[in-house]
């Protein structure tokens, strides 16, 4: 089997309302679906994370890969990264995110070419049904869905949550320039979800180092296991170390820095970041060496969700649930999405590769809906149009 051709497309997937954050709106997200064509008419699906890896994938990656043997990985990689010992030196990872992507295609076609789900290919299934935390956040408000602007609010939306889909897991975003309405906002939480539901709170880096203080010392009482980026540096993270029991994740990948500094304690992130599937997996088993935990961030095409579940399906160490706005988003690229989480979990596709099927008139719809809107920016101030917003300093 042959490779003969590569197609990235550019999608933009709303959710049902933005939400708020603290230096930001968040209207859905922009992602690249990638199409690996083979000789023998199998098609493998692979997503990349921004829209810049489009135009890196089709300009440069693709011709590059035309003729290559889609189930030697390796080769492939070689033809299309540089060294990443090196690459900081030299350039940004674009690279490595847009194959990323890329990489995500070649393991789908690998199954289906063996007739086998992906999870089967990585060793097997340790579980098959993929625990993910329902999310909440302050929300805008459109024909009568979300407005949620209070604690209590919040809180209500919550409960309502373990009411329709059985939800006992919680994450969010509470951060509005206000540390007083988040450490009301996590009581408000607490006493709607019941003293045994997880409960872990996304920072985004907004708050400054002793705001962070006051607010962890606040919610400590009300049992939050985690708190993702507190501050802005794994720096800060370490002096908030000193005052709270608290752990903490990040977006940013530095496992060295982590070993040293003793935080984070949980990496959250993409699979294309790290080049794709087999990265991510040498990437966590250098994390489980280490103690350090590891889950997956939300906003992905359902073709991006299957390859979470088949990567965490065959990945013990993996245990937290990932993050998840699945009933949030409204559309989707796959005709089995969006994937649709109850009691906490999605089961893993059981059909070959990913188990997912491209759905081409949903694929039309969320481009022409990219060339429209263009990729979506998270930064706006939503109360001044054309301005981005900077959080009050505490």
């Amino acid at each position: 089997m042959k490779i003969t051709g590569i197609k990235a497309t550019p999608v933009n997937i709303p959710l049902e309302v933005p939400f708020l954050f603290g230096v930001g709106t968040y209207p859905g997200d922009t992602k690249v679906v990638v199409e690996i064509f083979t000789d023998e008419g199998l098609v493998g699906l692979g997503e990349a994370p921004s829209p810049e890896c489009a135009r890196v994938i089709n300009d440069r990656l693709g011709p590059a890969l035309v003729g290559h043997d889609p189930i030697d990985i390796q080769a492939c990689e070689r033809a299309c990264v540089p060294d990443i010992q090196v690459m900081p030196n030299t350039g940004d990872n674009s690279l490595l995110r847009s194959f990323g992507g890329i990489e995500i295609g070649l393991w789908d076609l690998r199954g289906k070419a063996f007739g086998v789900p992906i999870y089967k290919l990585l060793g097997g299934a340790v579980r098959k049904h993929i625990p993910f935390a329902e999310y909440f956040s302050f929300r805008q408000e459109r024909a009568g869905i979300g407005g949620e602007r209070t604690a209590e609010e919040v809180a209500a939306y919550c409960a309502r949550m373990q009411d329709e889909y059985g939800s006992t897991a919680f994450e969010g975003k509470l951060q509005l320039g206000d540390p007083s309405l988040e450490i009301r906002s996590v009581k408000a939480i607490r006493e709607a979800i019941g003293p045994d539901a997880l409960l872990r709170l996304d920072g985004n880096m907004s708050w400054s180092l002793p705001t962070a203080r006051r607010i962890l010392r606040e919610i400590e009482p009300y049992d939050v296991r985690n708190y993702e980026d507190p501050a802005a540096s794994f720096e800060h993270m370490a002096k908030l170390r000193q005052h709270s029991s608290i752990s903490f994740s990040t977006h940013t990948i530095d496992l060295g820095k982590a070993v040293r500094l003793g935080v984070p304690d949980f990496f959250v992130s993409n699979l294309a970041v790290h080049g794709g599937m087999l990265r991510t997996l040498r990437f966590v088993a250098a994390c489980e060496k280490m103690g350090i935990g590891f889950w997956t961030f939300s906003g992905e095409t359902g073709i991006g969700i299957a390859a979470y579940l088949h990567l965490i399906a065959a990945t013990q160490w993996i245990t937290e649930p990932g993050q998840c706005i699945l009933h949030w988003q409204t559309d989707d690229v796959i005709e089995e999405g969006p994937f649709c989480p109850r009691r906490n979990t999605v089961p893993v596709p059981q059909g070959p590769g990913l188990g997912v099927t491209l759905a081409p008139a949903r694929l039309k719809r969320c481009h022409e809906r990219f060339i429209q809107e263009g990729a979506y920016d998270f930064f706006r101030d939503p109360d001044a149009p054309g301005r981005y917003r900077r959080l009050p300093l505490h």
